[in-house]
């Protein structure tokens, strides 16, 4: 791993630094910087001790997997009311493409359910459609797995793979419309340009998708910005789908070819297990098959406490300020509560609403402790359709996927 490491540490992210004041840090002109590939730093600017930064990533987010990158964000560090580039997880199936020409990066509209197949360019996509800026909500359909038990398969989350930052790109409606869509059309598939871990070129990494009206929503984009900056290479660079509020499996990376389907899309990772919770209600542990799984559409309601840390260390008599994020699927969060008696009471608090759809929504409160002691702050959200987070952990199933529990911090009064 430390050498595929070190051979990996020009794929760090530079930020906004010119190439002139890089060039002072080492005492000397980088020689042909102008053919240095978009996104990358010298390799003497990574440290190779850090894995994070040679991804692009702060330092303390937690590493998951690393054959494929997997990382996510503590709670605390997700703080900030619009997600920066290098806190924003990774959820990978596949590794990202290497060598990236964006004078030859197309987009092909094909399937099916289109009057004629139709290839766009990266100019084509930026110069011939509106454009569209939007805050959305991606949080991968996993988060929080490693809280159900009996346990399920896969990477582990705990509660990190979630992030709501700045997106900029077209609508895919405007760019479906263009193409022509027929009648019949019922869903969208994708496919990306990520290499399956097998080496095997012909092998496809993950090819998943929407309904066709969940493709048409004015929020639903194809975006090359994050943050009004080049989408990090972690999180599909230089173009990606991004679909707020549903399981970001259906955002597909590395974009360069949407099929549009008379019939569910049956992709990699559409079927069996994948990406799907039993339709009814099953005891923890019982056996299905795969006429029993259910499509995740969109994701449940859900909140984080990002400040403060938990394990806060607080005098006795100290008001404390509580703040963090909700969001509730394709739905907008109408209320959020806080406990700090295990949910035997509690206190609504500030809640604003989402800069537009799909954003998640900020909360913050003042909370007053009795006496010293050891305490839990809960946080819990609550839908427009009235459906709040559940205290504990809610209906098991095999892959370990829709966990809303109420997010709990430790709390000391001393």
């Amino acid at each position: 791993m430390k050498n595929e490491l070190k051979d990996d540490s020009r794929r760090g992210f530079l930020k906004k630094a010119s190439w002139a004041a890089m060039g002072t840090v080492f005492g000397s002109e980088i020689v042909f910087a102008n053919q240095m590939p978009k996104g990358l730093i010298p390799i003497v600017l990574a440290d190779p001790d850090n894995p994070l930064q040679q991804i692009g990533k702060h330092k303390d987010l937690t590493i998951l997997n690393d054959r494929p990158w997997n990382v996510e964000t503590p709670p605390h560090l997700l703080d900030d009311a619009i997600t920066p580039a290098d806190k924003f997880f990774v959820r990978n199936n596949g590794m990202p493409p290497q060598n990236i020409d964006l004078d030859t990066w197309t987009l092909e509209i094909s399937g099916e359910s289109v009057q004629k197949k139709v290839v766009f360019s990266l100019k084509d996509l930026k110069t011939k459609f509106k454009k569209y800026t939007y805050q959305l909500t991606i949080e991968c359909g996993g988060n929080g797995r490693s809280e159900f038990n009996p346990p399920a398969k896969g990477n582990q989350w705990s509660l990190g793979a979630v992030a709501c930052s700045e997106w900029t790109g077209v609508r895919l409606k405007d760019v479906l419309e263009s193409v022509g869509i027929k009648s019949d059309a019922v869903y969208i598939g994708y496919y990306g340009k990520d290499t399956h871990l097998s080496g095997d070129p012909e092998k496809v990494v993950i090819s998943r998708g929407v309904p066709i009206a969940k493709a048409m929503e004015a929020e639903s984009l194809i975006a090359w910005k994050m943050n009004g900056e080049d989408i990090p290479l972690m999180n599909g660079y230089p173009l990606r789908l991004v679909f707020g509020g549903w399981p970001g499996s259906t955002s597909g990376k590395w974009l360069h070819k949407i099929v549009v389907r008379n019939k569910v899309h049956d992709g990699t990772k559409m079927g069996g297990f994948s990406y799907r919770v039993p339709c009814k209600s099953v005891a923890p542990g019982a056996k299905l098959t795969e006429d029993e799984m259910c499509i995740i559409e969109s994701m449940p309601v859900k909140s984080l406490v990002t400040y403060p840390k938990t394990g806060a260390m607080l005098k006795e008599g100290t008001v404390l300020d509580v703040r963090g994020h909700a969001w509730g699927g394709d739905l907008k969060v109408s209320e959020m509560s806080v406990s700090i008696d295990f949910g035997a009471t509690w206190q609504k608090c500030n809640l604003k609403d989402p800069k537009n759809r799909l954003a998640w929504q900020h909360w913050n409160t003042t909370v007053r402790f009795p006496k010293k002691g050891y305490y839990e702050v809960w946080a819990r959200a609550k839908d427009s359709d009235g459906i709040m987070q559940p205290m504990v952990v809610p209906g098991w199933n095999p892959k370990g996927y829709l966990n809303n529990a109420c997010h709990r911090i430790a709390v000391k009064v001393i």
